[in-house]
């Protein structure tokens, strides 16, 4: 099967020019002006720009936690990211405390193997490091592909590990070319000051935003950094959500040190009026919590400046039913929400019309960085001969609303109801095949393909 792609206005992280593509198969094998080829079928992509398909490394799907399930599994959640123009999703495998890491990876393919509509990766959660679960690391890397591994500062008794445990892990992941994410939250003090509220019957879902004050981030962040720096390990942290552990990675990077910082699309746009008095502030109940505009102008700044590397979702959406099981107490509201459709959209309609950001950072941030980081460059992120053929036709004038009446995730609500953007995914191709166009899915589940990584490097 050939495909060719002619006229369209190529943006990757580092070009901005006009060409034809050829696609054989499932890689893209020329890229010129007026290519020559006879293909199967040609799409005139005239008046459009052709970017790498997205990246989304943060989402959970079909994850098990506080008494539920998230509401998008492996198929509803692939399918909902291509037509959003995100091509590959990185998820999180979560070790469960008493029982091996491998335990976990095999519970997680029975719910994603012949699934996926997109293709898809996984990271490790360690919740439970001892000799056995360490000696896992290696393999993982080695014969799984699976290259980063995740801690929480945070949960105590469920997710939460302690320093110590950190540097082991840190020490073991960079023996084997591994990289070590954090939530970096102070968990000790969120739930001091979620017993405080719940004593004083402040329940609330703005007291979610209360319980996890700016300190808690800042300070977490600040340390991980600092067991990254004694180590030697490629770190990397997720969902930052305020200025003040922004400063913290900046003052890492003024003791020359490298730690990669991936911000939410939900940080750059929404604030914590939403949470507001009543029980539809649950909607938006999810950790780190929404913060304040200084907060969101820091994180845009991050983004221009180099700082914040890539915009992810934390993609974990849950339906209204199931946000209902806190009514009656915020500290039982499932953490989460849903962003994994419209990711790509809203930042280019914010960022890249708003002169936030040039197209080529918009690339960097939602595909090109991610594949570096994670061990999947040049295969992805990328528009180069050899490489996968994932990639959108976006159409950066056409306006659209958001409503959770189009939208295709399993949520029957949408944080960004009713808000207008401009731009939109118009064909979205993986590797090779077209897997949305006019609206319509073109693929099967079981289409999307698990992703073997790379080592990494620590370097972009």
């Amino acid at each position: 099967m050939s495909l060719m792609i002619t006229n369209g206005r190529i943006i990757t992280a580092g070009e901005d020019f006009t060409a034809d593509l050829f696609i054989q198969d499932e890689i893209i094998s020329a890229i010129g002006a007026h290519l020559p080829m006879q293909a199967d079928r040609v799409i005139d992509a005239a008046g459009l720009l052709v970017m790498p398909g997205g990246i989304d490394p943060h989402v959970h799907l079909a994850l098990p936690t506080m008494g539920t399930i998230s509401s998008d599994d492996y198929t509803t959640g692939t399918r909902a990211a291509l037509f959003g123009g995100t091509t590959t999703v990185i998820d999180f495998v979560t070790q469960t405390k008493g029982h091996a890491l491998h335990a976990a990876l095999d519970e997680w393919r029975m719910r994603s193997d012949g699934r996926a509509c997109g293709d898809y990766g996984f990271h490790m959660i360690v919740t439970d490091l001892n000799s056995m679960t360490k000696s896992e690391i290696a393999p993982l890397i080695r014969d799984e592909g699976i290259t980063s591994f995740k801690v929480f500062m945070a949960y105590k008794d469920t997710l939460m590990i302690d320093d110590g445990r950190i540097v082991e892990l840190m020490n073991e992941a960079k023996r084997h070319g591994g990289l070590v994410a954090v939530h970096a939250t102070n968990g000790e003090m969120i739930d001091a000051l979620k017993m405080k509220f719940c004593s004083e019957g402040k329940l609330t879902p703005l007291y979610h935003y209360f319980s996890q004050p700016e300190i808690t981030e800042s300070e977490a962040t600040a340390r991980f950094a600092r067991l990254a720096r004694a180590t030697g390990a490629v770190s990397y942290v997720v969902h930052m959500s305020s200025e003040g552990a922004l400063n913290a990675v900046r003052d890492a990077g003024r003791r020359n040190q490298k730690v990669f910082a991936e911000t939410c699309i939900q940080y750059l746009l929404l604030d914590a009026a939403a949470y507001g008095q009543s029980m539809d502030g649950a909607k938006f109940v999810m950790s780190p919590p929404l913060r304040l505009q200084k907060d969101r102008d820091a994180l845009w700044s991050g983004i221009d400046q180099g700082t914040v590397q890539v915009v992810a979702t934390d993609h974990c959406p849950f339906t209204w039913e199931q946000k209902l099981a806190g009514k009656d107490d915020f500290s039982k509201i499932p953490n989460g929400g849903a962003g994994i459709e419209h990711r790509l959209e809203l930042l280019f309609s914010e960022g890249v019309h708003k002169g936030r950001i040039s197209p080529g950072r918009f690339v960097e941030v939602t595909s090109t960085n991610a594949a570096k980081i994670f061990g999947l460059f040049p295969r992805k992120g990328s528009i180069a001969v050899g490489s996968d053929a994932d990639l959108i036709l976006f159409d950066p004038d056409e306006e659209h609303v958001i409503s959770s009446s189009t939208h295709h995730m399993n949520v029957d609500y949408s944080a960004y109801e009713g808000w207008r953007v401009k731009g939109k995914t118009k064909t979205v191709i993986l590797r090779g095949m077209v897997a949305v166009e006019r609206d319509e899915l073109c693929v099967k589940p079981g289409f999307g393909r698990y992703l073997k990584r790379n080592t990494v490097s620590g370097v972009i």
